[in-house]
C-alpha cells in the first residue's frame, strides 16, 4: 500500500482547509494535494515557501510534514514530480534520502548526474543570440524562478539543524536545471542557467562537506567553478574555489589550499567591489597561513578581511556569499589558536561567544577554547569547553563540528594521564566515523 503523510493532512484540516480550498489557495490541482498527502509526490521547491506560509510553519518545520508513514508492509515509495528528477532505482525513496544514502545506494548515480551537468555546462547553446534576446522570452522567467528556488534552499540549509535534511530538495532542483539546459537557445540563456547551476552546486557541496563527504563535495565545487567560469561571474567563481580550498584545510593539506585561494583572490578583484567576496577569501587565506605558521601573511590577510567594515549597503546575498564581517572575531581566534598565541586567541574567542551564533559556529568557538586549554595545560577549562562542543556534535551530527573535535583529540595525548581527559578522548572517538 502507498505511504501517507497524516501530519500534512492533519495540519491542513486543523487550519480549516478542505483539499479543494487548500489547492485553490496554492494555485495547484486538488489531485496534487491528494498525492502529497498520500506520499506519492512532493511539492516542488518553488511552492514550498508559500506552502509554509499557508500552514503557518517555518521552512524547517514544513519539512517534517513530508516524512511518510507506511500503511502496509510494502516498501515506501516517493515519486518525484514529472520533469523535476532523473529516474532512480525503484528501491530508493528520495523522501528518505539523506547524504549518507548517497554513498550506500546512489553515490555512483549522483556522480553520474554531476558528469552530465558538467557536459551540459560545457556545451554551447543550440541557437544564437540573434534568435532571441535574454529577458524577452519565457526562459527568462524560468531563470528568475530557479534563482528564487536557490535562495529558498540556502535559507532552508541555514535554518536546518541537520544540514543533510535539505539534500533531497537540492538533488531534485538540480535535476530540473539539467532538463532546462536542453531548452537554452542563446548564449545569454546558457550563461544564466550556468549561474543558477554554479549557485546550487555550491550548496550541494556544503551539504556534503558538513557530512564529511569530501569526495562528493570536491566534485560539486569543481563543477560549480566550471559553471561560474562559463557564466563569467567572477564572484561566484571565486567562492567555488574558496570552498574547494576548505577541503584541503580540513584534510590538513594546508599548502595545497594556498594556490586555490590565490586564484580566488585574483578573481575576486575582478568581481563586484560592493560585495564581500575578497574579504571572505582573505579570511580563509588567513586560516591557511596560520596553519602554515606564516604570521605576517596571516596578519595581512586578517587586515584585508577587516576592511569589510568600510563597505556600504548589502555586501552579501545570503546564499553562496554569506560573509558579513560578523565572524571576524571567531576567525581571528582560530588563526591565533593555530599560531600558538593563546593571549590573542582568548580575547577574540571571548568576543565571538558574546555574539549570536548558530549551534555549529558556537561549537567551533568552544572547540578552539578547548584547544587553548590544552596549550595552557588547564584541564578544567579544556573539559568544560570540549564538553559543550561535544554536546552540540552529538545533537546535530555535524561533520564540521566532529572534524574540529577530532583536531582537538589529536592534541590530548600528553594529558591522558587524567582519567577525565582519557574519557573525553573516548567520547570524541565514538562520534560517527569520517568517510575516507
Amino acid at each position: 500500500m502507498a505511504a501517507t503523510r497524516p501530519q500534512l493532512a492533519r495540519k491542513r484540516k486543523a487550519l480549516g482547509y478542505s483539499q479543494e480550498r487548500f489547492a485553490e489557495t496554492l494555485d495547484v490541482d486538488r489531485s496534487t494535494v491528494a498525492r502529497w498527502e498520500r506520499g506519492e509526490t512532493e511539492p516542488q521547491p518553488h511552492i514550498r515557501p508559500k506552502l509554509a506560509q499557508l500552514l503557518k510553519l517555518t521552512t524547517a518545520e514544513l519539512e517534517t510534514l513530508f516524512v511518510p508513514q507506511p500503511t502496509g508492509n510494502d516498501p515506501v515509495m516517493a515519486t518525484p514530480q514529472a520533469g523535476m528528477a532523473i529516474s532512480t532505482s525503484p528501491a530508493v525513496s528520495w523522501t528518505y534520502l539523506d547524504v549518507s544514502d548517497v554513498d550506500e545506494m546512489n553515490r555512483r548515480e549522483f556522480l553520474q548526474i554531476l558528469s552530465i551537468t558538467g557536459t551540459l555546462v560545457a556545451l554551447p547553446p543550440i541557437g544564437s543570440d540573434q534568435e532571441a534576446g535574454y529577458g524577452a522570452g519565457p526562459f527568462a522567467a524560468d531563470l528568475d524562478r530557479y534563482s528564487q528556488v536557490n535562495a529558498h534552499l540556502w535559507q532552508s540549509f541555514s535554518l536546518a539543524r541537520t544540514k543533510s535534511a535539505v539534500y533531497p530538495m537540492v538533488r531534485e532542483h538540480l535535476s530540473a536545471l539539467i532538463g532546462a539546459f536542453e531548452r537554452t537557445r542563446t548564449e545569454a540563456e546558457h550563461k544564466g542557467l550556468c549561474t543558477a547551476t554554479a549557485d546550487l552546486l555550491q550548496l550541494a557541496g556544503e551539504i556534503f562537506f558538513d557530512s564529511n563527504r569530501y569526495t562528493e563535495a570536491a566534485h560539486c565545487y569543481t563543477l560549480a567553478a566550471s559553471a561560474a567560469r562559463e557564466a563569467g561571474t567572477h564572484d561566484l567563481w571565486a567562492c567555488a574555489l574558496t570552498r574547494q580550498a576548505f577541503i584541503s584545510l580540513y584534510e590538513r593539506q594546508f599548502a595545497r589550499a594556498v594556490p586555490l585561494l590565490n586564484a580566488a583572490s585574483e578573481l575576486a578583484k575582478r568581481g563586484d567591489h560592493g560585495l564581500s567576496t575578497r574579504h571572505w577569501v582573505a579570511v580563509v587565506q588567513a586560516e591557511a597561513f596560520a596553519s602554515l605558521g606564516d604570521v605576517d601573511s596571516c596578519n595581512r590577510a586578517l587586515d584585508l578581511a577587516g576592511e569589510i567594515h568600510s563597505l556600504r549597503g548589502q555586501v552579501h546575498n545570503g546564499g553562496w556569499l554569506r560573509f558579513d564581517g560578523s565572524r571576524l572575531a571567531e576567525e581571528r581566534g582560530t588563526c591565533y589558536t593555530r599560531l600558538g598565541r593563546p593571549d590573542l586567541a582568548e580575547e577574540a574567542l571571548a568576543e565571538a561567544l558574546n555574539q549570536p551564533l548558530s549551534p555549529r559556529r558556537r561549537a567551533s568557538v568552544l572547540t578552539d577554547l578547548a584547544i587553548l586549554g590544552v596549550q595552557q595545560r588547564d584541564s578544567d577549562r579544556l573539559l568544560f569547553y570540549a564538553g559543550e562542543a561535544l554536546s552540540v556534535a552529538q545533537q546535530n551530527g555535524s561533520g564540521y563540528v566532529g572534524r574540529k573535535l577530532r583536531e582537538l583529540q589529536g592534541r590530548l595525548e600528553p594529558l591522558k594521564a587524567d582519567r577525565r581527559i582519557s574519557a573525553l578522548s573516548s567520547q570524541i572517538a565514538s562520534l560517527p566515523a569520517i568517510p575516507s
